[in-house]
């Protein structure tokens, strides 16, 4: 055992007589690493531009629920008759009638 942990520690298993299939073994996982580590790199890449894009889905709908609000203000009535008063526009006193307009046949 101890013999074996030194040989594999001294690096005999590179220089050995099997040595081109251990080389191709490393050179495999080696390669396997590098695409694992690549592909970690761009999982989190996409995952820190979701989270940006997120932040402004909720940046761009609170603004677009402020607007809402601020429209929903302007079209109240007594929002329009105070922007009209200034002109001199002021409501009726006299309600609207109804006219009927009567066809003969």
């Amino acid at each position: 055992m101890r013999k074996g942990l030194l040989d594999i520690l001294k690096g005999k298993f590179l220089v050995s007589g099997d040595a081109p299939k251990n080389w191709m073994f490393l050179l495999f996982a080696s390669f396997l690493a590098a695409l694992m580590i690549s592909s970690s790199h761009r999982t989190d890449k996409k995952v820190l531009e979701i989270a940006k894009l997120n932040e402004e889905v909720r940046k761009l709908r609170s603004e677009f629920v402020e607007g809402r609000s601020t429209v929903q203000q302007l079209k109240l009535e007594s929002t329009l008759r105070k922007a009209v008063a200034d002109r001199g526009i002021a409501p009726s006193e006299n309600p609207p009638k109804k006219i009927k307009v009567k066809t003969e046949k």
